[in-house]
């Protein structure tokens, strides 16, 4: 299966003050062919935003990061990521992220399930 850049879609996700959290443009509509794909999406986690800490149960998560700055948590372990960095959040475990930079923080997110 192929999706051209023209069919993904991009929703916003807003804080409880109606601001853009997130935007999520999502490259997996694919989940009739691979069940086990939760999500398979282009992120932009706009200057200043964050993504609280989670865990997360019976899946796994992974990022690429593309562009920016963010401190990521690695369930507990706080460490800088810039473009070129990989994270791994295994079932069990738990992750955030904050935008730390100047410009919006823009990665893959990959989960998957167990």
């Amino acid at each position: 299966m192929i999706k051209n850049k023209i069919d993904v879609q991009t929703k916003d996700r807003l804080d409880k003050d109606g601001e853009v959290s997130l935007k999520i443009s999502d490259l997996s509509d694919f989940r009739q062919k691979s069940p086990n794909l939760n999500m398979f999406a282009h992120v932009t986690l706009p200057v200043g935003k964050s993504i609280d800490f989670h865990v997360h149960k019976g899946e796994s998560e992974t990022y690429y990061i593309l562009s920016g700055k963010g401190l990521y948590n690695d369930n507990g372990e706080s460490k800088i990521v810039t473009p070129g960095c990989v994270t791994l959040t295994p079932s069990g475990t738990g992750h955030s992220l904050k935008n730390l930079g100047d410009v919006d923080l823009e990665f893959i997110a990959l989960i998957i399930s167990d």
